[in-house]
């Protein structure tokens, strides 16, 4: 069936479908003029499918670091021909060049070789830069360490040494980048039951380069001191990381009672593989499972909570 020939959506479902929350869609419709929802008899947002098609592109276009400013106000080919530049096939090696540098970390981490581990995520981190070090090697990287000592070919200790270069590497990327000035201001820590730091680190380079300051508690931060940390010091949102050694149900349940406890105005950013496959919805949190959708993220947040004069321009 043509798409024009297709139902209108509700607000819920083109959220649902474009991963757009509700209100950055009131938000878009009233600073940028777009999109234009009808109305149906009892007021309520009806969306044809030709705008829905649109912000599913735009929003795949923020996942990859784009502002709304550049993409929303934009004519669909002009978002086309963004999409094909920023998608188009990598170059010629990239692939094989990121397998080499995953076979490469291995390899030194077997050889228990720590000197030279350092300085091949060093480099590693210059080549790329800290942002694709973050989502194009560190992200992966997790993933096969974990594989290769569940198949028990690494063991407990070198497993250790690959976690504590690699933040290493992050602090090193977190302190070269020049102090964020812009919102949101966020606290990162994990609830009890959760010791993995890494995840911590990772979203902090991701936010650094996004220009925003964190404040870092560590690990297994009582919801009580969260709460109390997040008033005293203003802040806009906690960003939790959590690994899939927890049980979802029991995430969810900290998660509640974390929310219960902080004002409405601040949100919670909720990070981590574990909600890949989560069914239901918290007010007030936001659940982001891959680093990469963070600047999307932000990008919505200042959206909604910036006013129009702010975002001229």
């Amino acid at each position: 069936m043509p798409i024009h020939q297709l139902p209108d959506a509700s607000i819920s479902a083109v959220e649902r479908e474009t991963g757009l929350s509700k209100d950055t869609l009131r938000v878009w419709e009233r600073r940028y003029g777009f999109p234009l929802p009808r109305r149906d008899a009892h007021g309520e947002r009806l969306y044809p499918q030709d705008q829905v098609h649109k912000l599913r592109l735009i929003s795949r276009l923020l996942d990859r670091g784009l502002r709304p400013g550049q993409l929303v106000g934009a004519p669909l080919e002009t978002l086309l021909a963004r999409a094909s530049d920023e998608g188009g096939m990598p170059p010629q090696g990239a692939r094989s060049e990121d397998g080499e540098r995953l076979d490469t970390t291995l390899r030194l981490l077997a050889a228990y070789d720590e000197a030279a581990l350092r300085s091949h995520l060093s480099l590693t981190l210059q080549r790329l830069g800290l942002q694709r070090f973050v989502i194009d090697f560190a992200a992966p990287m997790n993933l096969k360490v974990g594989e290769t000592w569940s198949l028990g070919q690494l063991s407990i200790s070198q497993e250790h040494l690959y976690t504590e270069q690699m933040q290493h590497q992050l602090r090193q990327g977190i302190g070269a980048i020049y102090p964020g000035v812009r919102g949101p201001s966020v606290m990162l820590t994990t609830l009890p039951g959760e010791e993995h730091q890494l995840g911590l680190l990772m979203a902090q380079a991701c936010l650094a380069v996004e220009g925003i300051r964190c404040v870092s508690l560590g690990v297994q931060t009582p919801a009580w001191d969260i709460s109390e940390a997040a008033r005293q010091k203003g802040i806009d949102v906690v960003g939790l990381s959590f690994s899939e050694a927890l049980r979802q149900k029991a995430a969810l349940e900290m998660l509640t009672d974390l929310r219960d406890r902080l004002p409405e105005r601040i949100e919670i950013w909720a990070g981590g593989a574990l909600w890949a496959r989560l069914r239901r919805r918290l007010p007030g949190v936001r659940f982001i499972t891959r680093l990469e959708q963070l600047p999307r993220v932000i990008a919505e947040y200042r959206a909604e909570h910036q006013s129009p004069i702010a975002n001229a321009g």
